[in-house]
């Protein structure tokens, strides 16, 4: 073959090889980065801390203990004192082993749903009786009164309903996909395209300097995802 229909051929693939860099790169870290549940756990955890998170885990657990209770003069004097005990609760060591537990637990029922497919139809659920559990053992550590008496019974909640489930499940299993072939057919075109090269010093350039631009131009389409996904979140969800 000429010198010029391999340079063109190899400039094909070297362009081929640095368009499926980036979207191989996001593909595996949306696949498996997204599916460490370890790696979950640990962005979590400082939130336990954060005055805001504490503060609507405090109020919303007053609320739904006051909705059990009948109304009356009493139901008001019920939830505040009941949201000032949550409050409590919120800054001990007990509380932000059950807030990582229950992170745990979530995270790990839904990549289970995602990656099961026989589990279409149906929503996920998590069980919360091991966050229950590890409560009740960190507070009974702390020989805190009756914390032995605690019940741990197995308490399904929806995280996601049925839809919702499928859609995602549709969405994880491409992307599956995509972690594996996006980057093995960048790396077979980067080689082929720096094999059939007329010149393959220049061939290992243009390959360094594409994969260059195309880190570029992912690291400038994860801020633009990161506003928009932000742009979409409720008002008074505080962004940062």
């Amino acid at each position: 073959m000429s010198p010029r229909p391999r340079t063109a051929l190899s400039a094909v693939l070297i362009v081929l090889a640095c368009l499926l860099a980036p979207c191989g790169t996001l593909a595996g870290w949306a696949a498996y980065g997204l599916a460490d549940t370890g790696r979950y756990v640990a962005v979590m955890a400082p939130l336990a801390g954060d005055p805001d998170v504490r503060e609507a885990v405090a109020d919303a657990v007053g609320d739904g203990v006051a909705g059990e209770v009948a109304a009356g003069p009493l139901h008001g004097t019920v939830r505040d004192f009941v949201r000032d005990a949550a409050r409590s609760f919120t800054r001990t060591d007990a509380f932000r082993e059950g807030w990582n537990e229950a992170n745990r637990t979530v995270h790990q029922a839904l990549v289970r749903a995602l990656r099961d497919d026989r589990a279409a139809g149906r929503p996920v659920t998590a069980d919360l009786a091991p966050v229950t559990a590890r409560v009740k053992e960190r507070l009974t550590e702390d020989h805190v009164p009756f914390a032995r008496r605690i019940p741990v019974r197995h308490t399904a909640v929806t995280v996601l309903p049925a839809h919702e489930a499928d859609r995602l499940r549709k969405g994880y299993q491409v992307l599956d996909v995509a972690a594996f072939w996006l980057p093995l057919a960048s790396v077979v075109f980067a080689l082929t395209g720096i094999a059939v090269a007329a010149c393959r010093r220049r061939a290992v350039t243009a390959v360094g300097i594409g994969t260059a631009l195309g880190g570029a131009l992912l690291a400038l389409a994860v801020v633009a995802g990161r506003r928009a996904t932000l742009a979409e979140l409720p008002g008074a969800v505080d962004g940062p």
